[in-house]
């Protein structure tokens, strides 16, 4: 249990630099440039997706001997785009409730992102990591 535990505190660590990044591009995107927030969260999630691969394969999870690196990449990707697809959800869902001022697009992502975690680690963990 503590190295799940453990397991779980890294991937936090690594997740929360990844949301920065997202929310980041999110921000600029909607805010700075008037993108469409839906829009803008497909592609501030899919920036950090590529951060998050590179971190989490390196200080989270463990590399399973049986899966190829390029195999590795592509369920990541495919586990991702579920996320992301989950992400959108929300975002579309928050949006049309909550309206397109910033801070209801911020608590519209903080909801989704919550989500999408939960989703990442327990998806990644089965289908990914070696468990070592």
């Amino acid at each position: 249990m503590r190295k799940l535990i453990e397991q779980f505190l890294k991937f936090g660590v690594v997740g929360t630099i990844a949301f920065f990044i997202d929310y980041g591009v999110l921000m600029l995107l909607s805010v700075g440039f008037g993108v469409d927030p839906v829009f803008a969260a497909a592609i501030s999630f899919t920036v950090s997706l590529i951060f998050n691969y590179l971190a989490s394969m390196r200080f989270v999870f463990t590399h399973r001997d049986d899966l190829s690196k390029r195999r590795e990449f592509v369920i990541f990707v495919i586990l991702s785009v579920i996320g992301l697809g989950i992400n959108e959800l929300v975002m579309v869902i928050g949006t049309n409730a909550l309206g397109t001022s910033p801070f209801s697009i911020t608590v519209t992502k903080v909801a989704a992102t919550a989500i999408v975690m939960v989703w990442n680690f327990f998806s990644r963990k089965k289908w990914l990591d070696a468990g070592k």
